[in-house]
């Protein structure tokens, strides 16, 4: 029995310790943030049981999407450590130009879509070309952004400040839709687990190959259990109100798209590489300002993306969207999801949890009848915790030598 005691001592010390290293290295991933989600669900279930309710919670998973997408574009942006100011503008614009060439102009709506989306890329690229061309910070140009596209999407909007287009039209569909068939729903959660576990088992088998450390096939079974059982509740929760949410699926979507394009490629490399610094990734190989501009042009397309979102829901062009809460939302949610303020450290699935966290504070705010001044004083608290803890995470790497 001595022996026996000694021996679960050693490895409760080798955990703590294995902890203590992950922590030092910023490396315990996703789990404070889905423990901070599990206590705020539990929090709110006990105050309200219609809180965790298939009509509530499928109404949070469409919620989540538009200021979702605008947080993957700030990922990007924040990874190589600057800051875009310009996004809550910029998915006003876009919602403003869709319904002005739509609705005013008559352009079929699948082309509107496309020039709204061209003209967020094209602002982004703009910011991030007068960046690289100027050494101004980045902060700066786009608070200039914030103003001028604000400006515009005022301007397009007129004197109503507002623009109704169709509710049976492309744009509305993409938050009215949903699928009801059980069948396509648990296709999807099966295809998708699959696909992790196929992606999981080739990148061990990769880096085995190479010599590289790879993770445990036991740990990788365990994962995708997890994963399973995540997505088929999901889809049977959804499915008890009106199915899965076409918005929830493109969200995902580009989740897993914006991933593998950070963690998977070339490009993402380099782009890791610049926010560990950009002097030794230009000495590296990297190409400093073509990778600079890609990542604003990144950020403006997806808040193009989620402004259109922003404008189905409503089946309106508003300017609610540019009114600063997008911009603030986004911001708060990619921080505390997970991805550093100072760069070089980040995950596009971060822009899923932070967005969790805020969002699932708003609806249980609501359910109570709460103030929303008392929701940002919350979510302004949980934000000052991601921020501290992520400072005190980059003090711990860099005082033992790993920043």
């Amino acid at each position: 029995m001595a022996v026996r005691g000694r021996r679960y001592g050693e490895r409760l010390k080798e955990r703590a310790g294995a902890a203590r290293h992950r922590l030092h290295e910023g490396g315990l991933g996703p789990a404070p943030v889905l423990l901070t989600v599990a206590v705020i669900w539990a929090v709110f279930q006990a105050l309200n049981a219609n809180f965790l309710s298939p009509r509530n919670l499928s109404v949070l998973s469409v919620d989540i999407v538009g200021t979702g997408i605008v947080a993957v574009g700030v990922v990007f942006v924040l990874v190589i450590g600057e800051l875009d100011l310009s996004v809550g503008s910029l998915a006003g614009l876009s919602g403003a130009l869709f319904a002005t060439l739509n609705v005013n102009h008559g352009m079929p709506e699948w082309l509107a879509v496309l020039v709204a989306v061209a003209a967020g890329a094209a602002a982004g690229a703009f910011h991030g070309f007068v960046f690289t061309r100027t050494g101004v910070p980045a902060f700066v140009i786009t608070l200039a952004g914030l103003l001028a596209w604000n400006g515009l999407m005022l301007y397009l909007l007129g004197p109503e400040g507002t623009i109704s287009f169709s509710g049976d039209g492309l744009v509305a569909m993409l938050t009215a839709r949903h699928f009801g068939v059980p069948v396509a729903g648990y296709g999807v959660a099966a295809l998708g687990t699959a696909a992790y576990l196929a992606v999981s088992f080739h990148d061990r088998a990769r880096r085995g190959a190479t010599g590289m450390p790879c993770r445990p096939a036991a740990g990788i079974w365990v994962r995708t259990a997890l994963l399973t059982v995540v997505t088929f509740a999901t889809v049977h929760v959804l499915g008890r109100f009106e199915g899965v949410p076409l918005a929830l699926l493109v969200f995902l979507a580009v989740l897993v798209a914006s991933d593998l394009l950070l963690r998977r490629t070339t490009y993402g490399r380099r782009v890791l590489a610049l926010g560990g610094g950009a002097e030794a990734a230009l000495r590296a190989g990297v190409g400093v300002a073509w990778v600079q501009v890609s990542v604003f042009l990144v950020s403006g397309a997806l808040a193009a993306v989620g402004g259109l979102f922003f404008a189905s829901r409503l089946t309106s062009a508003t300017q609610v969207p540019g009114s600063g809460m997008l911009l603030i939302n986004a911001i708060a949610a990619a921080v505390i999801g997970g991805t550093s303020l100072f760069g070089g450290r980040g995950s596009t699935w971060s822009a899923l949890l932070g967005v969790l966290v805020i969002q699932s504070i708003a609806s249980g705010m609501a359910l109570l009848g709460v103030q929303p001044a008392v929701q940002f004083m919350i979510t302004g608290g949980v934000l000052l915790i991601a921020v501290v803890f992520d400072a005190l995470t980059r003090r711990a790497a860099v005082s033992h030598g790993r920043a």
